[in-house]
């Protein structure tokens, strides 16, 4: 049986912050099973978005891809995502719309509703430790995730998109 909701965890562990993306798909994969939740999550970890990626899209009822992003908005973006050939907030050379796009084609059908949780990250170097910023932008974006995971429905994520986007305009400081 294919789990409803699969999610695609991006980054290098050995590349500083770029390893947020892996950090925060085990701790997902540990709270799954403690909730009893894993059957209806599929985690899905790679170092890119490829191609056959696409392929994993197949008889989903809602997709995630979490990454870390240069200048990203601090802590996160939360941001549903359609498919597109245009560059990304990511670090990769894929972007998940981009995969989504590989999905259209190949399959001659719509996608299914896809979202982003972009973190952001500091440093990036080769042999870098994750960041204290970046650990605690991961433990926050780990938060929405649960809350996610918990109700894995279209109008909820689409609301809790919404909800954040809010928040992240009414946060910045007033242009002069």
């Amino acid at each position: 049986m294919t789990a409803p909701l699969v999610v695609f965890a991006v980054g290098n562990p050995s590349r500083g912050d770029d390893a947020i993306g892996p950090v925060i798909c085990g701790r997902l994969e540990e709270w799954l099973e403690n909730e009893k939740l894993a059957d209806r999550v599929e985690l899905i970890e790679d170092f890119q978005l490829n191609v056959e990626h696409a392929l994993d899209l197949q008889s989903r009822e809602l997709a995630l891809f979490i990454d870390a992003g240069e200048n990203t908005p601090a802590p996160f973006i939360f941001a549903q995502i359609f498919p597109s050939t245009v560059p990304s907030h990511t670090t990769h050379a894929l972007p998940p719309q981009a995969v989504l796009q590989v999905y259209r084609q190949m399959e001659r059908s719509e996608p299914p509703p896809s979202f982003v949780l972009c973190v952001r990250g500091e440093k990036f170097e080769l042999g870098e430790p994750l960041t204290a910023a970046a650990e605690n932008h991961a433990t926050l974006a780990f938060e929405l995730l649960i809350g996610l995971c918990r109700q894995p429905m279209l109008a909820k994520w689409e609301a809790a998109a919404t909800s954040i986007e809010q928040l992240s305009i009414n946060s910045r400081p007033l242009e002069t």
